[in-house]
């Protein structure tokens, strides 16, 4: 595997602290977003590029690693934890070791550890125990719409690429684990597992709370007074609502089941539609002549 500076990938020093490095992920995240750049191959590989990078560095256990190790910090806590329980990554001296002409691991790792253990003939020996691969962490950013339907999605974590269905309704900051798609184990022990934390963009149109959307709508003055038709957005496109007679700016009316579904159950929560009054402009002497009209007819307490 290629060495990576997932420092440079952010645009970071490697003396940045935690909230930085969230910072800068956040704001690349947003800059090179699949939705933000469509049909974008170099942005989405970017985008992946960002993704992996913050992996590492956005967990400290794993960025303390990857300073030691550089490209194979995954394989460097397997191996230290294999040292600690004995004399050597191997097991207890060489007894029950065998050797084997293959070389799985990297040339970095037969440096430090095939020397060391006197396994420098070609091979590497067979350690007693089994050890479980590490875990791993990542974030994934995902627009409110994207969020709000099952889909497939592909991503890359440590050079691998993973392909998944994400369920709808997947909330901000929610994680997920999936089972065994971490580090490989050391002499067939299980892999480690990956937690992926979801990251939800802001809607330019809807605010969601909870599984509930919030969302404003513009209606004209005549509307307002005298009643009518609007066109509202939803999720699942656009829906006719009437408007009563005399609605008051602010007025908020509830479309039940027309909100962000909920994880995993099949239900739907609420669309909250408040409404924005828009005063007409550039009126011409005969409407101005007609509201005043109107507004002494208010004053005077008559409607005829």
């Amino acid at each position: 595997m290629a060495y990576i500076d997932y420092y440079k990938v952010l645009g970071v020093d490697k003396s940045a602290s935690s909230k930085d490095i969230k910072k800068a992920y956040r704001q690349l995240a947003r800059l090179y977003h699949p939705d933000m750049n469509p049909n974008d191959k170099s942005a989405e590989q970017r985008f992946k590029q960002i993704n992996e990078a913050y992996e590492v560095l956005g967990n400290s256990k794993n960025r303390a690693k990857y300073d030691k190790y550089g490209k194979d910090w995954q394989q460097g806590e397997a191996y230290e934890n294999a040292r600690q329980q004995g004399r050597n990554p191997f097991g207890n001296g060489f007894e029950g070791a065998t050797y084997t002409s293959g070389n799985d691991f990297s040339d970095f790792f037969k440096e430090i550890f095939g020397k060391e253990a006197g396994f420098d003939r070609g091979g590497f020996g067979t350690a007693h125990g089994k050890f479980k691969g590490q875990d791993l962490h990542t974030e994934l950013t995902l627009s409110l719409r994207d969020a709000a339907v099952t889909q497939p999605t592909t991503f890359t974590v440590n050079g691998k690429t993973i392909r998944i269905t994400l369920p709808a309704g997947i909330q901000n900051n929610q994680q997920i684990k999936l089972k065994g798609y971490g580090g490989e184990g050391v002499n067939g022990g299980p892999n480690g597992d990956l937690y992926i934390t979801f990251q939800i963009l802001p809607d330019p149109t809807f605010e969601r709370v909870g599984n509930d959307l919030k969302t404003k709508v513009s209606i004209d003055m005549y509307t307002a007074i005298l009643g009518g038709e609007v066109q509202v957005e939803t999720l699942s496109g656009r829906v006719k609502l009437k408007v009563r007679p005399e609605t008051q700016p602010g007025t908020t009316v509830r479309l039940k089941g027309k909100g962000f579904p909920v994880y995993k159950k099949g239900t739907f929560g609420d669309l909250f539609i408040t409404y924005t009054v828009e005063l007409p402009k550039n009126l011409s002497d005969k409407q101005k002549q007609l509201l005043e009209q109107m507004k002494k007819l208010q004053e005077n307490g008559t409607s005829a």
